[in-house]
């Protein structure tokens, strides 16, 4: 998701890399799940939360849009995100006690929280949003830990392709653009990166690069 906003309204100040100790443990969430609730349709997926989600389930893509993935436009792009209940307004994957019932395959837009990302000369880093988890007295933690992502190097190398992907899709969308081609570009990305089933037991990178040297528009 691409956001224009002052960085500076928004942030410490600092940049972060991921063995950098920025101020935001909350002692795993305890008695707290606010971040849980009412996000609407912010939680939006990409191609290795879909991968993670089809294998902590034992469910194909298409079987999660039933109970727990929705489709919405995203800067012209139609991409999954995670579906909140009806009745609470809370993650479909938020039990009654509040915990995560997925918390180790959980999407990396709850990873990264209440971390974001900043995208500059073909890389980024990572800065704190102060203004975000409610928790109080938060302590220092390396980045990478609070990520908790097994092969974190191979993973930001994704991030960072897949967010280029993205950014060379919307460029194609302009006022010019035929209602045709946008439907075409749409449907080829949720194709290939994530309708066609995954092997959950081979290495997901080289899967996914495989499928995007596939992509052509």
């Amino acid at each position: 998701m691409i956001r224009e906003v002052d960085i500076n309204e928004i942030s410490d100040g600092k940049r972060y890399k991921a063995n950098d100790l920025v101020k935001i443990s909350c002692n795993d969430c305890a008695g707290c799940s606010e971040c849980c609730k009412d996000m609407g349709k912010s939680i939006v997926l990409d191609p290795y939360d879909v991968f993670a989600l089809e294998k902590v389930t034992e469910k194909s893509f298409e079987e999660l849009l039933v109970s727990s993935v929705e489709l919405n436009v995203v800067d012209g792009l139609i991409l999954p995100n995670i579906k909140m209940q009806e009745n609470s307004g809370a993650c479909i994957f938020l039990s009654e006690a509040g915990r995560c019932t997925i918390h180790n395959s959980r999407p990396g837009f709850c990873r990264l929280f209440p971390l974001g990302r900043i995208y500059e000369d073909g890389d980024f880093t990572y800065f704190y949003q102060i203004n975000e988890c409610v928790y109080p007295d938060k302590s220092k933690i390396k980045v990478k830990k609070w990520l908790g992502i097994e092969r974190l190097s191979e993973y930001e190398k994704y991030i960072n392709h897949y967010h280029d992907l993205q950014k060379r899709f919307i460029s194609k969308f302009t006022s010019d653009t035929s209602e045709a081609v946008i439907k075409s570009i749409n449907m080829m990305v949720l194709n290939k990166l994530f309708i066609e089933k995954y092997d959950l037991d081979g290495d997901f990178y080289e899967q996914y690069y495989e499928r995007c040297a596939q992509i052509i528009f």
